[in-house]
């Protein structure tokens, strides 16, 4: 019997680390975050191989005084956990423009900005086509009202995988 056991926790062991990363082709879903005014994003990964995948995300913000977007792209690693655990790595970058209302002060028109960032998270996959997120953003912006030190951004992503 206890053979047996030994034996069936080796081919688990041995299934289980065969298995190649199991990144989706396509996932579609939100990033929810501090995101530095940019709460909501739409967040579109596309898998390249077993293993790296791109993500863009597109954040837009309206309150009094501005509207503004953001568009950001970031190249990922991304390696196994364990079981449905997966953490992440990338780096990328991103645009956006804002565009002021009258009665912001000292700003009436608008300005584009561009930013450069890294990105660190952990996953969740899921056994039906739901994955879930938690990840950490720091971001270098370049524009002197918007943006032009070091942000930190951490959000939490939901997306639908197909």
């Amino acid at each position: 019997m206890k053979n047996l056991i030994i034996t069936a926790v080796l081919f688990m062991t041995a299934i289980l680390g065969a298995n190649a990363q199991n990144i989706s082709k396509n996932a579609l879903g939100l990033r929810l975050g501090d995101n530095d005014g940019f709460g909501a994003e739409i967040s579109y990964q596309r898998g390249l191989s077993e293993n790296n995948r791109l993500e863009f995300d597109l954040g837009w913000r309206n309150n009094d005084n501005f509207d503004a977007f953001r568009l950001t792209g970031l190249y990922q690693w991304v390696w196994r956990l364990d079981g449905n655990f997966n953490w992440y790595a990338g780096v990328g970058g991103g645009i956006g423009s804002v565009s002021y209302d009258d009665n912001f002060p000292g700003n009436d028109g608008s300005e584009f900005f561009a930013l450069v960032a890294g990105d660190i998270g952990i996953e969740y996959d899921f056994d039906i086509p739901l994955l879930i997120s938690l990840d950490f953003r720091p971001e270098i912006g370049f524009n002197d009202t918007i943006s032009d030190d070091l942000d930190f951004d951490i959000a939490l992503g939901i997306r639908y995988q197909f």
